[in-house]
């Protein structure tokens, strides 16, 4: 029983992290009917930012050692920054043009931008790897067999207070109600008197600041930052969309989860060389026989 408590728990901690970049896909391809393939680099420069930002920390500081939780904030705040920046400029210059025009070339653009800045990191930092500096200690929790790494439960509580509080956003606010009424008709939006164009960039900024900052807590996770460190995340992130049903905040996050709970299960009995077969596996399945997603809608198949 312990260790099938194990494999879900260490399942929640990858799940959480593809949950929150899932939703950066969904909630883009729910405004726009796009899929924006240049969202596992934001994740990426997050996770790049977060290093700097620690490691200078480590360098210049006893700031590091005296107050640990205020540098982890500032990590994780100057990652979201990063993202929504480059996030925005991404929306300014190589979607909005395109918004009109057939859904591959908005489709090609997005591929143009993860190569581009997967080359702009991979040069500037000679294609080395960033070690993590130790930001928490390396010593876990033990319950019997269970073992829990204190940067696991952060990873894991700070993943359901992101999903949460997206959930309220997009639920309470008046920029959340705009989000979804665009996502429903961006022309009778307009009509309403809802700016759409504020309301793309509100939904891209958003998404972006979740990559953001998983970007920053997963460097925390693996210790380790690289130029490619992006792109397995972010096809997981996005099977994980299409298998809740892309387009459902609801479904990002179950999606997520499901998807990583399922990889720590097929590592345990498979070895770990086949959780990225068996993610891919349960993606066809669920497209054999529910192409629309586990809680999107019939006729999302439209899009």
């Amino acid at each position: 029983m312990q260790e099938w408590i194990q494999l879900l728990i260490d399942g929640i901690t990858i799940g959480g992290v593809y949950a929150v970049i899932a939703l950066g896909y969904t909630l883009v391809y729910g405004v726009l009917r796009m899929i924006n393939f240049a969202h596992g680099e934001l994740f990426m420069m997050g996770a790049f930012t977060g290093y700097y930002t620690l490691n200078g920390f480590e360098k210049h500081s006893s700031l590091n050692d005296s107050v640990p939780v205020l540098t982890i904030a500032i990590a994780i705040v100057l990652g979201m920054v990063v993202a929504v920046t480059l996030a925005l400029v991404m929306e300014r210059i190589a979607y909005r043009p395109l918004r009109r025009a057939p859904r591959l070339a908005p489709l090609i653009s997005a591929i143009g931008v993860s190569i581009l800045l997967r080359n702009i990191m991979l040069r500037a930092t000679n294609a080395q790897g960033k070690v993590y500096p130790k930001v928490f200690p390396r010593t876990a929790v033990e319950i019997g067999e269970i073992r829990l790494l204190y940067v696991q439960i952060f990873l894991i509580v700070l993943s359901f207070v992101f999903l949460g509080l997206l959930y309220l956003f997009i639920q309470r606010t008046k920029a959340g109600v705009a989000i979804r009424a665009v996502a429903e008709d961006r022309d009778t939006a307009s009509l309403m008197g809802i700016n759409v164009d504020r309301t793309i960039m509100t939904t891209f900024a958003v998404g972006a600041a979740l990559a953001g900052a998983a970007g920053v807590v997963y460097g925390m996770f693996v210790t380790t930052a690289t130029s490619g460190m992006g792109f397995i995340p972010g096809i997981k992130a996005f099977t994980a969309a299409v298998l809740g049903g892309i387009g459902s905040v609801p479904g990002a996050m179950a999606g997520g989860y499901f998807l990583g709970i399922s990889e720590a299960i097929s590592t345990k009995f498979f070895g770990a060389q086949y959780k990225d077969v068996v993610a891919f596996v349960l993606l066809v399945a669920v497209l054999i026989f529910r192409p629309w997603g586990l809680f999107g809608k019939r006729e999302d198949k439209r899009a």
